[in-house]
């Protein structure tokens, strides 16, 4: 018979499976409901999803099984989506609550005009053909075709006015309405360790 799996480990692979939108995990999240684990070690994974209309269900429900799938020893795994109770911000880790709504000030401070952005980690296609991003503690984000353009345009050797004139030019859109999502898609980025700055 095979040595029981005990639910920590599950929770340590579940701490892999990053929410696409932020750079936090399903955990700390507080998306994962409940892990029952029977004497076969297969799983049954409760989880929920901020929204019910959340466009990235199926990619989140995918990843956790990829994850889980990695864990050796592990049997059938199946996750179960429940609406009750709904998801609130309560539900999130006290750090990960901090990252989100907390303390901006400890947010990066990039300087415009200075910083070089320098991708970090590596892009990896997936087995269902999705594409994502692997940082170096091998934490995956999924990620689409532009955001992977916009990953390789960082370089180091354009400061971020660069990134967003190219950017802007490339989407033929205003440049003041590049700028702020350039700005954001920077900050994530460097949350989840895909990029660094250098001055």
């Amino acid at each position: 018979m095979a040595e029981k799996i005990g639910e920590q480990v599950v929770i340590e692979a579940l701490k892999k499976c990053m929410d696409p939108e932020v750079p936090l995990s399903v955990v700390d999240l507080g998306l994962i409901y409940g892990v029952d684990i029977n004497d076969n070690n297969d799983v049954n994974i409760r989880m929920t999803m901020t929204t019910r209309g959340c466009p990235l269900h199926e990619t989140l429900v995918g990843d956790v099984k990829r994850y889980l799938g990695k864990v050796d020893g592990i049997g059938n795994i199946n996750v179960e989506i429940v609406w009750d109770p709904p998801w609130s911000s309560d539900r999130m880790a006290p750090d990960a609550k901090e990252k989100i709504y907390g303390k901006k000030s400890l947010r990066f401070t990039i300087d415009l005009e200075k910083s070089k952005p320098l991708m970090q980690g590596k892009e990896v296609q997936q087995q269902d053909g999705s594409l994502a991003l692997l940082n170096k503690q091998n934490q995956g984000f999924m990620v689409n075709n532009k955001l992977i353009e916009f990953w390789k345009l960082c370089d180091g050797t354009r400061t971020v006015t660069e990134l967003v004139d190219s950017f802007a030019e490339k989407l033929d859109m205003q440049r003041s309405d590049v700028e702020k999502e350039v700005t954001e898609l920077l900050q994530q980025m460097l949350e989840a360790n895909l990029l660094k700055v250098e001055n």
